[in-house]
């Protein structure tokens, strides 16, 4: 059931009196530049804040308003991103970019609708941009505001499916404030983040144990309901650095890739994980490293967890012999140190390079 009037008056009432006591001081809350707030929002997807407030300083250091980063270089926006992880967003980021200055003269659209259009904004993004911004009366939803809104109501229906969405989607939409958007909507997210925690929240300190569903009935760590379980794939993957003198042979990978614009080596996927390089003989490049230079085995190897894959990386070192000739296919290339530590690389090969010593 939804709650009447005087019950979100109350609540909102309680939720902001706790905000004002207990919110952490983070940078884009002291702010209503819209191009802040959505910098701050595509920084902290799938990113913890501790993680991805540098990277918020960094950008705006290096792209002060939407125009700098129009006009930046994809290679730069990549570099500066190394480590965060989910590279599509600021490849999305930097396109979008380009989009409001082109098409909005450098103005961001003001309501959630609109901003919803661009790419890379989500409902949740385009929801946060429109109330912190310009105060629009829209809820956003993150995985925060739908676990306080679970616990407390007791929603039962799976929040991934479309009749749950609808029924969170609702809820938030009565719960809203229409006086100040701006706070409720961070009052709802930072109460998610720091007091209705996923594991053992502290509900003797929360000012709605009154009124709390989960609660009640001890089910806190029941909510939110999720049916849908997230299928990993296993991946096994073989690096070879080929270097001749202080140079590196790597490429950009290109196509639909979750790395796509950044450098890596040479790479065979193998369907299990190999422990010696031998088993890759029949391939020609590697049949003629073979010949062409000495091969050692980096003795570390590494996991690597995406969302929806497990990495399972080996890598090993290959020095070409001064005397020897060696032709790369076309689409690697040597680079210089210089070159390599400048190029927006995915955080395992700029580890493994910098554990080898090279960077």
């Amino acid at each position: 059931m939804l709650p009447d009037h005087l019950q979100v008056i109350d609540f909102n009432k309680k939720l902001k009196s706790w905000y004002l006591e207990n919110h952490r001081p983070l940078p884009w809350r002291k702010t209503s530049d819209p191009y802040k707030i959505w910098l701050s929002e595509i920084i902290l997807q799938q990113t913890r804040v501790a993680q991805g407030t540098p990277y918020y300083e960094k950008f705006l250091i290096n792209y002060p308003t939407v125009f700098d980063l129009a006009k930046a270089d994809e290679k730069d926006v990549l570099r500066l991103w190394q480590g965060l992880g989910y590279y599509s967003r600021a490849r999305n980021m930097h396109y979008t970019a380009r989009q409001i200055v082109d098409e909005f003269e450098g103005r961001f659209p003001e309501t959630a609708d609109k901003l919803s259009k661009l790419k890379g904004l989500g409902n949740y993004t385009a929801a946060a941009i429109a109330s912190f911004a310009f105060g629009e009366a829209v809820a956003a939803i993150d995985g925060n505001v739908y676990r306080v809104m679970s616990r407390l109501f007791g929603i039962q229906s799976d929040m991934l499916s479309n009749e749950g969405k609808k029924e969170f989607a609702a809820l938030a939409k009565e719960l809203v404030s229409h006086e100040d958007p701006a706070t409720y909507n961070q009052a709802m997210i930072e109460f998610g983040a720091i007091q209705c925690v996923p594991v053992s929240p502290d509900c003797e300190v929360c000012p709605f144990t009154y009124m709390c569903y989960a609660y009640a009935f001890n089910l806190q760590s029941k909510f939110p309901v999720k049916v849908k379980k997230l299928t990993v794939r296993q991946r096994h993957l073989n690096y070879f650095i080929i270097q001749k003198g202080d140079m590196l042979a790597m490429q950009e990978r290109k196509g639909r890739d979750i790395w796509k614009g950044l450098y890596d080596f040479y790479m065979i996927e193998s369907k299990e994980s190999e422990v010696l390089p031998d088993v890759f003989i029949d391939d020609d490049l590697v049949g003629r490293l073979f010949t062409a230079g000495q091969v050692r085995e980096v003795p570390k190897s590494y996991l690597h967890l995406l969302t929806h894959q497990r990495l399972n990386v080996r890598f090993w070192w290959v020095k070409i012999f001064e005397n020897k000739e060696f032709e790369l296919p076309p689409t690697l290339a040597f680079y210089t140190k210089e070159e390599v530590e400048i190029l927006p690389k995915p955080i395992l090969i700029d580890t493994v390079l910098k554990e080898e010593n090279y960077l």
